[in-house]
C-alpha cells in the first residue's frame, strides 16, 4: 500500500465517479500550463518529449482516482513511470527542479478542478478537505519516485563516466602508444578535454610492498605489467578507488585508474602554479612518484618513468622521502633500467671489497662513496662520516691498496660511483 493510502481512505469511494469525467480536460489543461509556466519545458509538447509528458500526466491522474476508489488496490507498477521521468531529466541534462515544478503546478490545477467537480457533484466538505490532503500527499510520493529515478541515473552515469575515464587512462599508458584517432574517440566518450601536456602520478595502497623489479613496462589495457605482481580483483578495485580519490584531490582535469596494484593519475599541465604541493598532499602520506611532463602522445613515457621511480622510492633507493620526481633521479633510473647489468657492474667494480669481513667492508664502502663524492677533501669527508680526518686518511690508504690507480682515473671513479649506487 502506498504511503499516501491514509488520506485516500478518508475520501468516499463514490467520489471517484464524480472526478473521473474531469480527467481528460484536466490533462490537457495541465500540459498547456506546464508548457507555458515551466521555463525548461517552454516548447511545444510534440514528439517523444510530449508523448512522455502526456503519459505521465494521464497516468498520474488515473492512478489518483483509482486510489480513491480502492486505497489498497495500488500494486506499485505505476511508480515506474515517475521513476523513469526522473531518469529522463538526468539524461536530458536538466536538474530535477523543472519536473518538481511541473508536479506542483499540476497539483494546484488538480485541486482547483477537483474542488469544482466535488462541489458540483455534491461531495461533503470533509470529503473535499480529505481530497486536498490526498492530492498533496500524492504529489509528494510522485516527487520522491522521480527523485529516486534521477539519483539512480546520476549514479549510473557517474559510474559509466568513471569506467570510460579508467579506460582512457590505460589507453594513454600503454606501450606502444594507441593511435591518435582511438585516443580522441576515447577522450570524447569520457568527457575529458585533451591537455597539451600531462605527467603521471603513481602511488600504491598503504600496505603494498615494492614491485619485484625497478624496470616496469606498461602493457596494453588488460595485460599484466612485468615487475608488478598481478592484482587480485579486490586489490585491483582498491587501486581503482585510490586512483579516483587521488584524481579528485588533484582536481583540474586529473583522471585516474588502477594499474595492477598501483594507482595511476594523469595530471594535465603539471607545471601550473601550486600544483606541486597539491600533488604531494593528494598522495595522503603514501610514497608517490611523478613522471616527467610530456606531450599527451607520449603519456606512456611519463607513466613508465613514474612507476620506475616509485619502485625505487618504495625500495628505499632514493633516501627517506615520501615524494619523488623522476626528473630529479635520472641517474638512479638509468642504473635501475637493467637490474642484472647493474648487479654485474657492482660485482665486478667492487670486487676488491668482497673478500673483506663485514665490518671493514662496510666502513670502507662508506668511505669510498664519500671520497668519490668529494675527492681529496679530507675534512669534508670526515665531517660527513663523523670520524677524525686521520681516520679518513688511513681508510683512503687502504682503498688505494685495494683499487690502485683506479682511484685517480676519472673514468674508473665514475664506474665505481655507478657501481656503489647499483649495489
Amino acid at each position: 500500500m502506498p504511503s499516501a493510502a491514509r488520506p485516500f481512505a478518508a475520501i468516499p469511494a463514490d467520489a471517484a465517479a464524480v472526478l473521473r469525467p474531469v480527467l481528460p480536460g484536466l490533462a490537457d489543461e495541465m500540459i498547456s500550463a506546464i508548457a507555458v509556466e515551466v521555463p525548461d519545458y517552454a516548447r511545444a509538447m510534440e514528439g517523444e518529449f510530449g508523448r512522455v509528458v502526456r503519459l505521465g500526466v494521464e497516468s498520474a491522474l488515473g492512478r489518483f482516482v483509482d486510489l480513491i476508489e480502492d486505497p489498497s488496490g495500488d500494486d506499485g507498477r505505476g511508480r515506474a513511470t515517475y521513476v523513469n521521468l526522473g531518469r529522463g531529466e538526468m539524461r536530458a541534462g536538466r536538474s530535477l527542479d523543472a519536473l518538481l515544478s511541473a508536479y506542483r503546478l499540476g497539483s494546484r490545477l488538480a485541486w482547483r478542478r477537483f474542488v469544482e467537480a466535488g462541489v458540483a457533484g455534491g461531495l461533503e466538505p470533509d470529503a473535499i478537505y480529505a481530497l486536498g490532503e490526498a492530492i498533496f500527499a500524492y504529489i509528494d510520493e510522485l516527487s520522491a519516485e522521480s527523485a529516486e529515478g534521477y539519483a539512480e541515473e546520476q549514479s549510473a552515469s557517474a559510474g559509466e563516466r568513471q569506467r570510460l575515464r579508467r579506460r582512457l587512462v590505460r589507453l594513454l599508458a600503454q606501450d606502444p602508444p594507441a593511435d591518435e584517432e582511438t585516443v580522441l574517440a576515447a577522450a570524447a566518450a569520457a568527457g575529458w578535454p585533451l591537455p597539451h601536456a600531462v605527467a603521471a602520478l603513481v602511488t600504491g595502497p598503504a600496505a603494498s610492498g615494492p614491485p619485484a623489479a625497478a624496470a616496469v613496462a606498461v602493457p596494453a589495457p588488460g595485460a599484466a605489467a612485468p615487475g608488478v605482481p598481478p592484482a587480485t580483483s579486490e586489490a585491483a578495485a582498491e587501486a581503482d578507488a585510490l586512483a579516483a580519490r587521488l584524481a579528485r584531490r588533484v582536481g583540474e582535469g586529473a583522471i585516474g585508474a588502477g594499474l595492477e596494484r598501483l594507482a595511476l593519475v594523469l595530471v594535465p599541465d603539471p607545471g601550473a602554479p601550486a600544483r606541486a604541493g597539491r600533488l604531494r598532499a593528494a598522495a595522503e602520506g603514501r610514497p608517490a612518484a611523478l613522471g616527467p611532463a610530456v606531450p599527451l602522445s607520449r603519456a606512456g613515457v611519463s607513466v613508465r618513468r613514474a612507476i620506475a621511480t616509485h619502485t625505487l622510492l618504495v625500495a628505499g633507493r632514493l633516501g627517506e622521502r615520501p615524494f619523488a620526481r623522476a626528473d630529479e633521479h635520472l641517474p638512479a633510473l638509468v642504473i635501475a633500467a637493467d637490474p642484472p647489468l647493474a648487479a654485474e657492474l657492482s660485482e665486478q667494480r667492487l670486487a676488491p671489497l668482497a673478500e673483506l669481513p663485514d665490518g671493514p667492508r662496510e666502513r670502507l664502502t662508506e668511505t669510498l662513496r664519500a671520497w668519490l663524492d668529494r675527492p681529496g677533501q679530507v675534512q669534508a669527508v670526515a665531517a660527513e662520516l663523523g670520524v677524525h680526518p686521520q681516520t679518513v686518511r688511513y681508510r683512503v690508504k687502504q682503498l688505494r691498496e685495494l683499487f690502485g690507480e683506479r682511484l685517480e682515473d676519472p673514468e674508473a671513479r665514475f664506474e665505481l660511483s655507478l657501481a656503489l649506487r647499483a649495489g
